[in-house]
């Protein structure tokens, strides 16, 4: 699956939006910290950076994309963490795995 295809699986998928434009223009507005929505930028950058994720067009295991967000769900488990961020990264992480999930039985179906 290619960052662009998980992108929109988790738009479509969560109760926050992932896009802010494009695929192309919600990275660049992640990396220069003005997503629309902070959290959800910040686990994009983290996405970006941790997986080597760096264009919409990179393909992306789900090893590498759940283990990428795990410093991030780490910040966000502090006592002094917002709620609201630690359980949009939960969601993510869940919603990640249940993109690679229906890929992978698509693919066995297909």
């Amino acid at each position: 699956m290619t960052l662009e295809q998980l992108l929109h699986y988790l738009d479509h998928h969560l109760d926050q939006r992932f896009l802010d434009g494009n695929a192309g223009e919600t990275l660049a507005k992640a990396r220069a910290g003005g997503h629309h929505e902070p959290v959800a930028g910040e686990i994009l950058v983290a996405l970006m950076d941790g997986a080597g994720a760096d264009s919409p067009e990179k393909a992306l295991d789900r090893a590498s994309a759940v283990k990428a967000i795990g410093p991030l769900r780490l910040q966000y488990m502090k006592d002094d963490a917002p709620v609201e961020g630690f359980r949009l990264v939960e969601k993510t992480i869940t919603t990640i795995d249940a993109a690679y999930n229906e890929e992978a039985l698509a693919a066995k179906q297909g």
